[in-house]
């Protein structure tokens, strides 16, 4: 029976009689709910589903396995709808191994389309005169049982959301942008869960690059005993102690346990109960050969060119006009690391833009003739005058 309210499933039996009866469907919205703001390591803790008449939210905790759900997401026959699909698409390949073929994220068609406040609750607002409670962002969706109107929240995050891919499809179609948006959510495909090297996780904290070399191998015992400590308690790492703290720590090395009051982030408790800990991280640190301390890994040499910034720059120009003229944003019209790319490849003909990975075929059509003519419009006037010998010269 076609349902407009979404079913809590938690039951492998419930839940395979609703995937079978949507098994037809040859569109299919999704929505998951982690809790990474809660605990150290991410998974899925609810699955909402929806398709045009049938709405559902799957307990993963009590419905193991979904073989049917697998086999829907990865039919290449079946669109699947996310709104910002990337994390998503991570979690369903780490807890399932699940690779969607087929999608269409209404994010990314947002921005396509210039639409400046693109967040989901914005477009319900917007197209359907739906308002979203926020007080649930940050809920714990690991937490059981879930409350009502935890549900009710969770479920608004797909009712809507195949109108909505329609009517902006409709929309791309209009401006000629509907294969601009194919090209992106092609992109998507193949998006996973890749782990985190333990050994360097530590130096892609914001602020690491700041840091002495020394410093460094204070953070990395630091970085290292905080992750045990949330792993054991299953609780997010910035529970356990802020980046903020750890690089304060690093650079300051106190020595002894009183000193440890005076870091920003670190309560009375925390000292108490780990101050000893953290110290003695701190003298592992400060025990590293110099030989061995930790360094950044070097980045890709290019060859030096005194005009780089001035191209970059001549680009953006390109670039900036462009998208006035197209009512988007610059950075969805082509972000500054692709202008970067653009320079150092060097191009002398459109065709060469095809050999950078990042530059989309869409952002060549719109883009790439100006991009060659600015860049050979730099090389001429970098190029010196020519002299010729006067015949009047003295002899």
């Amino acid at each position: 029976m076609p349902t407009s309210r979404a079913l809590y499933l938690d039951s492998p039996d419930e839940a395979d009689r609703y995937l079978s009866d949507i098994s037809g469907a040859r569109t299919i919205a999704v929505d998951t709910e982690g809790a990474s703001y809660h605990r150290f390591v991410d998974r899925i803790y609810l699955l909402q589903l929806s398709t045009a008449t049938h709405h559902a939210i799957i307990d993963p905790l009590r419905v193991p396995g979904l073989a049917r759900l697998g086999a829907l997401l990865e039919d290449p026959a079946v669109e699947v709808v996310f709104h910002d699909a990337d994390y998503d698409l991570r979690l369903l390949h780490q807890d399932y191994g699940w690779r969607v073929t087929n999608m269409f994220d209404t994010r990314v068609a947002a921005q396509l389309l210039g639409i400046k406040a693109f967040g989901l609750a914005a477009l319900l607002e917007q197209n359907f005169g739906v308002k979203l409670d926020k007080k649930h962002q940050r809920a714990d969706w690991s937490m059981r049982p879930l409350p009502a109107d935890m549900l009710d929240y969770a479920a608004q995050d797909t009712l809507h959301l195949i109108d909505l891919s329609e009517r902006m499809r409709v929309a791309l179609e209009k401006k000629g942008r509907w294969h601009w948006a194919q090209e992106e959510f092609k992109r998507l495909e193949g998006t996973q869960w890749d782990a985190e090297d333990a050994q360097t996780g530590f130096l892609r904290l914001k602020g690491a690059r700041d840091l002495t070399r020394r410093e460094l191998a204070r953070l990395r015992e630091l970085v290292t005993w905080r992750d045990d400590v949330a792993r054991g308690q299953d609780r997010s790492t910035f529970r356990v102690m802020t980046n903020e703290a750890l690089l304060d720590l690093s650079r300051r090395n106190p020595e002894r346990q009183a000193d440890l009051a005076s870091i920003k982030g670190l309560n009375g408790r925390l000292v108490e109960q780990r101050g000893h800990d953290i110290l003695e991280a701190l003298t592992r640190g400060n025990a590293v050969t110099d030989a061995d301390l930790p360094r950044f890994p070097k980045s890709a040499r290019w060859d030096r060119d005194p005009d780089f910034d001035d191209k970059v720059s001549r680009l953006k120009t390109v670039r900036d006009a462009a998208a006035a003229r197209l009512e988007l944003d610059p950075g969805v019209l082509c972000a500054r690391e692709r202008l970067e790319s653009v320079v150092r490849r060097k191009p002398v003909k459109v065709e060469d833009l095809a050999d950078i990975k990042e530059l989309r075929q869409w952002q060549v059509e719109e883009l790439g003739e100006e991009f060659v003519k600015a860049l050979r419009d730099t090389r001429a006037a970098a190029r010196p005058p020519a002299t010729h010998d006067s015949p009047y010269r003295d002899a």
